[in-house]
């Protein structure tokens, strides 16, 4: 191959990284928000503890687009990487990382489980769905996980590459990149994450089936049945009638209002000064 083609080829490359991953950070970033001002803004969903743990989820999602593909974007696109310049940068992407994708797999976990609980028949079940409880293990979790960081804090290091001479960001502790690639990837962050959610989720589904036969508010049921089957939100908004109606209510009906009020009020005032 040329050397035209392979500088072709190569700007094709970073304009598709760039226009791409730009795109994806910000539909990223608009849905997590929108995730965050729908469940903040709603009683329904505030008061209940599934929602919490997806509220907490959706903070970690934003931090992991942020640390994550922004500066991926940024080596791809325009190949600028800061964790070849600034050892604190390369320390602390790896630890901020490690703690949102933790926390997030964490949360989307004990959602899943959460939702299984609230849809129990055995009340013993049921009297750990409250929000109390989930508030305390999302402080749990971020916690553990902070903690749980510290060795990347310690381990990775810029080093350069004895072939090429190229600077790189990476685990400089033998022991530690063994635990990081088959522990940290492998279980924490493939097996443990989709095991709990398919278990968890069939079982909660499952008993939303059987709903229908139980005498359960119908506020409440229905609240359940939209939690449980809860996936990405732009996937969400698409197949839900009902989480539209709820987007449109809170950004239009909410708001809106309370914006054009605002400004109502802010105009009233300023002729007075």
């Amino acid at each position: 191959m040329s050397a035209s083609n392979i500088s072709s080829l190569t700007i094709a490359s970073q304009q598709i990284n760039i226009y791409v991953g730009t795109f994806i950070l910000i539909i990223g970033m608009i849905g997590e928000i929108l995730n965050i001002i729908v469940f903040l803004s709603l009683r329904t969903f505030r008061q209940n503890s599934c929602a919490f743990y997806l509220i907490f989820m959706s903070f970690f999602n934003i931090g992991q687009l942020i640390f994550s593909l922004f500066p991926r974007i940024m080596t791809s696109g325009f190949v600028i990487d800061w964790t070849q310049t600034s050892l604190f940068y390369c320390k602390f992407k790896g630890y901020i990382l490690q703690i949102c994708s933790l926390t997030s797999f964490t949360c989307i976990c004990l959602a899943t489980i959460d939702q299984f609980m609230a849809t129990c028949f055995n009340p013993r079940w049921q009297q750990w769905n409250n929000i109390k409880l989930a508030r305390s293990l999302c402080i749990i979790t971020a916690s553990f996980w902070i903690l749980h960081g510290i060795p990347y804090l310690v381990f990775y290091n810029i080093i350069e590459m004895p072939k090429t001479g190229q600077l790189t960001c990476t685990i400089t502790n033998a022991i530690f990149q063994q635990y990081f690639i088959y522990f940290y990837v492998l279980i924490l962050g493939l097996v443990l994450p989709i095991s709990i959610t398919v278990i968890f989720g069939l079982l909660a589904y499952r008993n939303i089936q059987q709903m229908a036969y139980r005498t359960i508010p119908l506020v409440r049921r229905e609240l359940d049945k939209q939690l449980t089957v809860m996936s990405p939100f732009y996937i969400y908004i698409c197949v839900s009638e009902r989480f539209r109606k709820q987007l449109n209510y809170v950004l239009f009906k909410i708001h809106l209002n309370r914006w054009q009020r605002g400004n109502i009020t802010l105009n009233q005032v300023i002729p007075k000064l």
